[in-house]
């Protein structure tokens, strides 16, 4: 099983999918690491990224979970995915679950004002909320309202997914 951790940026994406991850046992893949250079850079720079750029990244988020799922092994994977049509492309089988970091524009902008070190320039939260497609029920996504600690959020998802004994 593959679960997607998916939301805006600072939505908590990698907090929460570590920290699923751990007390899983599962391996952990975190989306930004498959970003080409020119993709990380357009985003530090202030440049919100186009489906053109993100489509060859999706492809390569799409192939790892493939081999992971052919190999048999567990993830969590904290990934954007905000529009529909990408999602789409990395739900490879019915072995992949989404689940949705939703937080309201105020919420998120004061998690990004405390962060540091991360390329993902202030400017663009907005853009991430334009681009954002809010899954609908044909989907068959978890939805986890943040205001939560992390810890209650990982209980949620561990509950509402089965997940309470795996590991």
């Amino acid at each position: 099983m593959i679960i997607i951790i998916f939301g805006v940026s600072c939505a908590g994406k990698t907090t929460i999918g570590k920290l699923l991850a751990r007390e899983l046992g599962w391996r952990f893949l975190e989306a930004d690491d498959f970003h080409p250079a020119a993709n990380i850079e357009k985003m530090r720079s202030g440049h919100p990224l186009t489906d053109e750029d993100r489509w060859p990244w999706l492809e390569r988020l799409r192939q790892q979970i493939e081999r992971s799922l052919a190999a048999g092994e567990k993830a969590v994977l904290a990934c954007s995915a905000l529009k529909r049509a990408y999602r789409a492309r990395l739900r490879v089988s019915d072995e992949v679950k989404f689940v949705f970091l939703r937080g309201d524009y105020a919420l998120v902008e004061k998690h990004l004002r405390r962060r540091h070190g991360h390329f993902m320039n202030a400017a663009l939260l907005q853009s991430q909320f334009d681009d954002l497609e809010e899954p609908q029920w044909d989907e068959n996504v978890l939805t986890i309202e943040l205001g939560r600690t992390p810890k209650e959020i990982v209980e949620r998802i561990k509950t509402k997914l089965n997940l309470a004994g795996s590991g």
